[in-house]
């Protein structure tokens, strides 16, 4: 078994993908810091400051933050800053070789209409330019999954499938759902997850991360989901979880961000255990990691602990995320042989 030093020193140097992780979300301090000189106002950035700027009060409070960041993206070379710093950080500090962010461009591109964002067609552009740059510079492969923010409603929807479908990025493989999930209902969402499955895009909302397990279930009946992101109100169910398993849909689970959000009290009430035990296939994520305090090393620390996991169990997980994920085959054959051989070294 491995000692704690050595689990951390071997969970570094490991090979990873990373499947729930956004892309606004993943600014550290560094880049918001830089995003918040370009555009002074309500964000912190003196990096004490940022610190007790992210100390969450609940899920709102993490939204209003979150938010207040988004409000940073205001032009296609913030965008393009954000994007191949956050890449480098992936890379270089946690071996990132593989991951598929969750983008939310109605937030940059809504403001258009004020006079204060971004048209689409730039929004796209920068974030394609940033994406080939990073996977040229540091090896990492991100792909994109566009997310509707829920709090914004139909008319977010109705936008973000128009981004999707005819403005769509050579990235994109993905549709999604984020934001608060109390209050927005899932089912008025069908028309949009129809229309952007049947378009060859792949259904990965988030459900069951604030609300109880009838929101996974809308989300797998309406919305076609083909993994869930984060699904933590589903060990309150067993058929659900039952389902999860026979069916082979994956959690994308975000320890550290349930416990920052309050939707779980404490890494020991957390229920990734369960999940293990019924058989539901785990992938491990860090969801908005600088907000957290974490990043996707420590979630691995975090699941190897909750789940008594040696050397080759982190291994296993490092492969689930990729045999999970929506790489293209030789992206996946090439990044499980580099998993294989550090494992065996």
């Amino acid at each position: 078994m491995s000692t704690p030093n050595s689990r951390t020193a071997f969970i570094a140097g490991l090979p990873k993908a990373e499947l729930h992780v956004h892309h606004v979300g993943s600014a550290s301090a560094r880049i918001v810091g830089e995003l918040a000189a370009r555009h002074p106002g309500t964000v912190p950035s003196e990096p004490d400051a940022l610190r007790r700027f992210y100390e969450f009060r609940d899920f709102a409070h993490f939204i209003e933050v979150y938010l207040a960041v988004v409000d940073l993206i205001r032009t296609p070379d913030d965008i393009r800053y954000l994007t191949y710093e956050v890449a480098r950080e992936m890379a270089t500090g946690q071996q990132l070789r593989y991951a598929e962010l969750t983008s939310t461009p109605y937030t940059s591109v809504r403001p258009h209409e004020e006079g204060k964002g971004m048209p689409i067609d730039a929004y796209t552009e920068a974030l394609e330019d940033a994406r080939r740059a990073a996977e040229r510079d540091f090896g990492l492969v991100k792909r994109w999954i566009y997310d509707i923010p829920g709090e914004s409603g139909l008319p977010a929807a109705e936008a973000t499938l128009d981004y999707a479908l005819n403005h769509r990025p050579e990235g994109l493989i993905g549709f999604g759902l984020g934001g608060p999930e109390i209050g927005v209902p899932r089912p008025q969402f069908q028309p949009h997850f129809d229309a952007a499955r049947a378009a060859g895009l792949r259904s990965l909302p988030h459900a069951g991360e604030t609300t109880g397990p009838e929101t996974v279930w809308d989300a797998i009946r309406l919305l076609g989901a083909e993994r869930i992101g984060h699904g933590t109100s589903s060990a309150q169910d067993p058929a659900l979880l039952a389902h999860l398993a026979e069916h082979g849909i994956p959690l994308e689970v975000c320890p550290s961000s349930n416990i920052a959000t309050r939707a779980v009290a404490t890494l020991d009430e957390h229920p990734i255990r369960a999940f293990r035990d019924a058989g539901v296939t785990i992938t491990v994520n860090s969801d908005d990691p600088p907000m957290f305090g974490t990043d996707l090393n420590r979630e691995y620390e975090i699941a190897a602990e909750l789940l008594d996991l040696d050397d080759a169990g982190v291994a296993d997980l490092a492969r689930t995320a990729v045999r999970s994920s929506y790489a293209e085959a030789e992206v996946k054959t090439r990044i499980l042989g580099e998993i294989d051989a550090y494992a065996a070294g």
